[in-house]
């Protein structure tokens, strides 16, 4: 099932409650693909792409994409700088994970969190999980959440931070 806006649900009420279920201090993610910050992120509206202005996270010049979601940056993680590493030259995989990333943009919101899996809609930590996915680097921990059954198969932010060489902002 992906989120349509037009069905009168307000995204900011269904970001609210998804956001008490979520583990952890992180519960988004946007992707770099570069350059000049360029970055492609699926929310409550589907994917699409944003460009960072001086660098720097502003949510709200994101306001016509997102809605009125108001949220910090916690930090830059590096996926490939994963255990195990990445056996392909850095280069090829980033310039791979953008392409992917950017083909998906305009495809709606996978509201169903549980099929990870699925290429014709994403949810924001399932795009970066299937980006870097074909390079041998699994995003999903299995961190799930207590006592809600099948959850271990949603790819939630926090494991792509805890899971990833990172680093907060003006560190």
């Amino acid at each position: 099932m992906a989120f349509n806006p037009e069905s009168g649900v307000n995204p900011g009420d269904y970001w609210r409650i998804l956001g008490l279920l979520i583990p952890g201090e992180v519960d988004h993610v946007a992707v770099y693909v570069g350059p000049d910050g360029r970055c492609v992120e699926a929310c409550a509206r589907g994917v699409y792409t944003f460009d960072l202005e001086d660098g720097q996270w502003a949510p709200e010049k994101m306001f016509k994409h997102r809605g009125r979601l108001k949220d910090h940056l916690v930090g830059v993680a590096y996926p490939l700088q994963a255990p195990g590493g990445v056996t392909e030259p850095e280069v090829r995989v980033r310039q791979a994970v953008a392409a992917y990333c950017l083909a998906q943009v305009g495809k709606p919101y996978n509201i169903n969190l549980l099929n990870p899996e699925r290429e014709d809609a994403f949810y924001c930590s399932q795009l970066a999980y299937k980006a870097y996915q074909p390079f041998g680097i699994n995003l999903n921990t299995g961190l799930g959440v207590p006592d809600l059954p099948g959850s271990a198969g949603i790819i939630f932010p926090q494991e792509i931070w805890s899971g990833c060489a990172h680093r907060r902002p003006g560190k």
